[in-house]
């Protein structure tokens, strides 16, 4: 029995509709705060990373952003503790790329 016979014996008075449906998307606003993220370069296991921190947001939005920045830069990284944690130095683009998102930045280290 195919799924569609399954579906009229369990609907029997439904009219299937041939007209697409009709679906708004609304884009994703990120929440930007007031406090500026912090933009920071460390060293570990003898590799330079950006890590920024400071989002007062959604989690979900700190990955969405994340994902944003990692493919803008290609570049490797990941989501942890409410940190974004890049691989390489790249302070001063990240820091220009949330700057022309409307995020307020501070550079924390050398």
């Amino acid at each position: 029995m195919s799924l569609e016979d399954q579906l009229k014996k369990l609907f029997p008075d439904h009219q299937v509709s041939n007209e697409p449906e009709m679906v708004e998307e609304t884009k994703h606003e990120l929440f930007v705060q007031k406090e500026p993220m912090i933009c920071k370069y460390e060293k570990r296991k003898g590799k330079p990373t950006t890590i920024i921190a400071g989002y007062e947001g959604e989690d979900e939005d700190f990955k969405l952003l994340a994902k944003e920045i990692k493919n803008k830069f290609a570049v490797g990284g990941s989501f942890k503790d409410g940190e974004i944690i890049i691989q390489g130095d790249y302070r001063d683009k990240i820091m220009k790329y949330l700057q022309e998102k409307g995020f307020k930045t501070k550079r924390v280290g050398g």
